[in-house]
Formats: structure tokens, C-alpha cells, sequence
């Protein structure tokens, strides 16, 4: 993977600090044997999206969705749905149950909280204040099995 690519898309995405991504990743490049899955979106050889999940510990084939951000300019074109189709599919093959997605009750996230629940997730959890002050976690649930 090329991490300034990565980087570039996370900086065009507003999904997270950029520089918070060597470490997130580090594991997955020195454990050729994890569970986490890292994957791109390509368009004519440039990176244009990513996504990152992993498997919630003492579960029983339960994955996180941490991280799906697609660039600015690549937005609205159906990325999104293909990825996390593709996501569903790897995760469902390999005999996984649930994957969850967790997100902010801000006004800016609303956009990600109405895309999962036109890709058939349901909104199974509130935890208020959880990110700070007024802004709740919202936790939407999928079974894949």
C-alpha cells in the first residue's frame, strides 16, 4: 500500500487525521496473519478510497468498520456501496456474522448515518455524549449471515 496515497485521500475525506494512520496500519504490515482488513478503491492507478476493519475481541464473528473515507472529488459516484458490498461479501464468505459501524450524532456525520441505513444497516445504539458534550455515538448493526 502506498501510505502518502492513503494519507492524501484522509486528508481530502475528513475522516480522520492523517497522521494518525502509521500507527493504525503498522500492525497490518508486521502481521501477515491478522484478522484486520485494510482495502483501497483504485481509479486509473490513483487511490481514491479506503477502508479499515477488524474483528471485535472476545466475539464470535463480529467485525468493526473503523474506516471508510472516499476523496472529495470521488464522492457521490457509488464508491461507498461498492466497498462496503465487497466488505460484506469477503467478511460473509469467511463466515463472519455482524458487522457494525460506529459513528458521531454531529451534524456533519449525518451524510455517513443516513448512507448505512440506505445500505440496509439498522441504527441498533445510542451512547450519549460518548465523542464529548452533545455529540452521541451511534452504533448501526448488519447481519451477513
Amino acid at each position: 500500500m502506498d501510505l502518502p496515497a492513503l494519507k492524501n485521500v484522509l486528508d481530502n475525506c475528513d475522516l480522520f487525521p492523517s497522521e494518525y494512520l502509521d500507527d493504525m496500519i503498522s500492525d497490518y504490515f508486521s502481521k501477515p496473519e491478522t484478522d484486520h482488513i485494510w482495502f483501497t478503491y483504485e481509479q486509473k492507478n490513483t487511490v481514491v478510497a479506503i477502508a479499515y476493519c477488524g474483528p471485535m475481541e472476545l466475539t464470535n464473528g463480529t467485525y468493526n468498520l473503523y474506516a471508510i473515507g472516499i476523496h472529495n472529488k470521488y464522492q457521490h459516484q457509488g464508491i461507498g456501496s461498492q466497498m462496503l458490498k465487497y466488505l460484506e461479501d469477503k467478511l460473509k464468505s469467511e463466515g463472519h456474522r455482524i458487522l457494525i459501524v460506529e459513528t458521531s450524532s454531529s451534524e456533519s456525520q449525518k451524510p455517513a448515518r443516513n448512507f448505512y441505513l440506505k445500505c440496509g444497516y439498522t441504527q441498533e445504539a445510542t451512547l450519549r455524549d460518548f465523542w464529548d458534550d452533545g455529540d452521541d455515538k451511534i452504533v448501526f448493526w448488519k447481519r451477513l449471515n
